[in-house]
């Protein structure tokens, strides 16, 4: 089992005060920003035109059962302009390479960069961009949607991150005391494979399954459990193939324990007609399974459906 770092920090008492940019507020960047200023840290987002108006004017508002509704004020731009302590990357993974031509690399050099982002490869293209030193794996579980500029609905009574140690372990441990004084869940685990592979595990069934047959996971439970195992089984035989966690009964467990209404964020993009992340979990598990020589039917099968819609 990884090992874990629990920061040393009293709930809602945040540490020595960072400046914290999150690059693309929207489902996820949004509740982190406004959870990050309501602790008491200075957030400055980083957005298109239309959404830092938004937020410029009416700050962030948020509707969650697990933090309650509430008002934050944010700073926003179209472009980082002075050097922030952290970064944190919540743009979707199609939107990525346009989105970090917003944040110069020389402005986050003496700062950590924390994506939390879905799929494994955006590691290689952050790391290329901004150093490896300064680029910490994350990932995040959460149900949380933008459904205007500045407006935010989280679904799922949770809130749960885990980052990767690196380089600088007392820099990460920073970061995730800011995080859990903000009220995030956050751990710190030795393994990076743990952390990247656990989430995508996770997520590809609940994304492809969900998208595929346009249903919350209640109904993917009920009407489509066998393809639901299954699929699981195979995510999970690739991760433990990549050195990751391969549970697929805690997997499925974790989705028993879903509320039947839960749709997946990708499930969210296709109801409104956005651009789907299918390549980067779907397709990013299908290269790690052809590479690893693991056998994935079901998942080409749905991958191969889904392209095709």
């Amino acid at each position: 089992m990884p090992s874990t770092a629990t920061p040393d920090h009293e709930p809602g008492v945040l540490p020595p005060a960072l400046t914290v940019a999150v690059l693309g507020p929207g489902g996820i960047g949004g509740l982190l920003a406004a959870l990050l200023s309501r602790a008491g840290c200075r957030v400055i987002c980083i957005a298109g035109e239309e959404t830092t108006r938004a937020l410029r004017r009416d700050g962030i508002r948020v509707h969650s059962g697990q933090f309650g509704e509430f008002t934050a004020a944010v700073e926003a731009d179209t472009l980082l302009r002075e050097p922030v302590d952290l970064c944190l990357v919540t743009v979707k993974q199609t939107a990525l390479d346009a989105a970090l031509d917003r944040t110069p690399a020389p402005l986050l050099d003496g700062g950590i960069v924390v994506p939390l982002l879905n799929g494994i490869e955006h590691m290689d293209t952050l790391r290329a961009r901004y150093g490896a030193e300064r680029v910490v794996p994350g990932v995040i579980r959460v149900e949380s949607t933008r459904t205007a500029p500045g407006v935010i609905e989280q679904g799922s009574p949770f809130l749960d991150i885990d980052l990767a140690a690196a380089a600088s372990r007392e820099a990460v441990a920073e970061v995730a005391a800011l995080l859990n004084a903000a009220g995030a869940n956050t751990r710190v685990i030795e393994d990076e494979n743990a952390v990247l592979w656990g989430k995508l595990a996770f997520l590809a069934p609940f994304a492809l399954l969900t998208t595929r047959y346009r249903l919350p996971i209640g109904g993917v439970r009920s009407e489509r459990r066998d393809e639901l195992t299954a699929l699981v089984e195979e995510t999970s035989a690739v991760s433990r193939a990549a050195g990751g966690p391969a549970d697929a009964a805690q997997v499925l467990s974790r989705y028993d324990a879903f509320p039947a209404g839960s749709k997946s964020s990708m499930l969210r993009d296709a109801e409104a007609g956005r651009p789907l992340e299918l390549d980067a979990i779907g397709g990013a598990l299908l290269r790690a399974a052809e590479q690893l020589g693991v056998q994935t039917p079901l998942m080409k099968r749905l991958m191969s459906e889904l392209r095709a819609t």
